[in-house]
Order: C-alpha cells, then structure tokens, then sequence
C-alpha cells in the first residue's frame, strides 16, 4: 500500500496554510470596488466554486449589509434573467483554472452587456484573466488532484478578505493574519480523529450540517466526501435536517455539525437529537466541541477552518475503500463543454 504523503491530495491538504497566507495578501494587494457602489453582488462558479459562491455571498451580505447571492454559472449564462436585474451589478467569478466554460462564457456575456465590474478569484487565471476588472490569483493553491481542496479553501480565504475589506472592517482583515497558524494546529491536532472517522466502513452515509455562510461550506465538504469516497453525503441547514432528513439517520450515520457561536444552542439541540437517534455526531466550533478551533479569530472570518479535518476525513475514507482520492471515477479537474 502506498505511504499518505505519495497521494497528491493529502499532501495538498497538508500544505494548504501557505496557500491561505498567499490568498490574504494576493486580496490585500489589489484595488477593489466600493460596495456602496452596487445595489447588488453576484457571486458565482461551477461544483465546487458555486459552492464556495454560497457561502462567500452569505458573508458579503453579512459584512456590508448589501444584497449578495451565489448562483452557478451555467445558470448566470443560461438563465440571466432570473438572476441579473437593470440595477448595477457587480459579478465575482471563482475558477479553480479559470477556463470553465460555463464560467468564462457567463462572464464573458455580463462584460459584453456592462452590467458592471468583474472580479476573479482563481489558481490558475488563464481564459477569465482578460475579462476582470480586479484578479486576485493565488498560485499557492494549484493542485494535481481532480477534487478541490487546498484550492477551494485558498479561494474561499480570498473571498473572505475579499468581503472584509469591501465592508470596510479591516480589523477582520488583521484577524485573518492568524488563520494559517490556526489551520496548523487543527490539521495536527484532529488528523487522528478525522482518520478513524473516516476509516470506519461500517458508516454508510454522511450528513454535514451548516446555516449562514456556513451552508455553502457544508455543501463543498458533501461534495468532498460524494467525489472521493463514493458514499451517500448530502447537506443541509441544521433546523431544516429536522423536517424529514432526520428519517435517514441510523446508528450508520455520521451527522456532522458546523456550530455558529450566535445559534450555538439551537444547533446543538440538533446534534443531541440525531446522537438520541443512533447517529455518530460529530461537532466542529471554536470551543466545547469535537474538533475544536481555539483560534481566537472572529466568527465571521474564521469559516476555513471547518474544512482542513473533514477534507482528510473523505481522504482516508477515500483510502481505506481502495479507491483513488487523486482521481475520483468519471471526473475531470476541469469542465470544457462546447458552447
């Protein structure tokens, strides 16, 4: 059997705070728009980066006040008109590559039409370049392996100093210094745990759980374990798992809750509900929890940390199955359609 440290992806997972400390300051160098400038901000990507559109577009709208959502690229190109209004837009398109053809066609389009601004988040820059008005490329999170991990979580740090610096609130800015040395210690500390978890074949399904910004990054961690293990994973919000998920949990099940400080006791209530069920609950927060962060940053700004642990959980699941985690079936890293 191989060693851990031959496969791309955990050595990819391994090294991701450098890529985190390169997003920072890559988003700290350029200029960007003024959010009072747009009545509305349209985040946007494809798999993975539409989930990390998600969750960047909650905390925008947390941080400025001003009206944000995430939507997939093939519908911003296929359908604008359910997604797009006459008011000034401003667009944020996330490509791992940059040449997603849903993407760069989307963005092509909304330049042609001059709805407003463009900024790319990316690894690579390539085909989405030329069309933006700001690039915050972070090279530091380019990867070998098809599924996303070091990549996703250096974009989703440019999208969060991207939101902070846009509300003005650069003393979450500052914060954020300390989210490398916090990821350390949480790959350190939980690597163990999330190998037992996720080497454990008698689970059979997996359920994340996140509410606010959060949601977007429990979809992402879903699609991690789906892509890698080939195992049954969805995500939902922590109260909606209630209205009829619930049903699917089982002593089988792996129930794993991203816990807020604001709505900590609701969520959980949640969690207790699911243990009482049979399920295997797993808590992540930044005290009091399973995995625990103790980073001392602020909620708004720490959102990165829920991923280093649960990503090489679906790695050794992924491992311990036979299955290729650089690889996964019937994927490609990058969707080239002809449109």
């Amino acid at each position: 059997m191989k060693s851990f440290e031959e496969f791309a992806t955990y050595r990819e997972i391994q090294s991701q705070p450098e890529a985190w400390q390169q997003a920072i300051e890559r988003t700290r160098e350029v200029s960007l728009p003024k959010a009072k400038e747009y009545q509305e901000v349209v985040f946007t990507g494809c798999g993975s980066t539409y989930y990390l559109a998600l969750a960047a577009a909650a905390l925008y709208q947390e941080l400025t006040g001003c009206a944000a959502r995430g939507v997939p690229a093939g519908e911003l190109l296929f359908h604008p008109h359910t997604i797009l209004t006459d008011h000034k837009t401003l667009l944020v398109a996330i490509s791992r590559s940059g040449t997603t053809s849903e993407t760069v066609k989307a963005v092509e389009n909304f330049r042609a039409e001059k709805r407003g601004e463009i900024v790319v988040i990316s690894n690579y820059g390539e085909a989405l370049a030329p069309l933006a008005d700001v690039n915050i490329v972070i090279e530091n999170g380019q990867e070998e392996s098809v599924a996303q991990t070091r990549s996703f979580a250096s974009m989703y740090v440019a999208a969060t100093a991207l939101s902070a610096r846009m509300a003005g609130r650069q003393d979450l800015v500052k914060a954020m210094d300390g989210l490398p040395d916090a990821a350390n210690s949480v790959i350190n500390n939980y690597e163990a745990f999330a190998r037992e978890l996720g080497s454990n074949l008698d689970f059979d399904r997996f359920y994340f759980l996140g509410s606010g910004s959060r949601y977007g990054l429990a979809c992402e961690l879903n699609l991690k374990m789906k892509e890698m293990t080939l195992t049954h994973s969805e995500p939902f919000h922590f109260m909606e798992f209630r209205h009829g998920p619930m049903s699917m949990v089982n002593e089988n099940a792996v129930v794993i809750g991203m816990l807020s400080d604001s709505n900590r006791a609701q969520e959980a209530r949640v969690l207790a509900e699911m243990k009482a069920l049979g399920g295997t609950v797993i808590g992540l927060g930044e005290e009091e929890t399973d995995i625990v962060f103790e980073s001392k940053i602020p909620e708004s700004v720490r959102g990165a940390l829920y991923l280093p642990a649960l990503q090489l959980m679906a790695f050794y699941r992924s491992v311990a199955k036979g299955l290729n985690p650089v690889r996964p079936r019937n994927l490609t890293a990058v969707v080239q359609l002809n449109l």
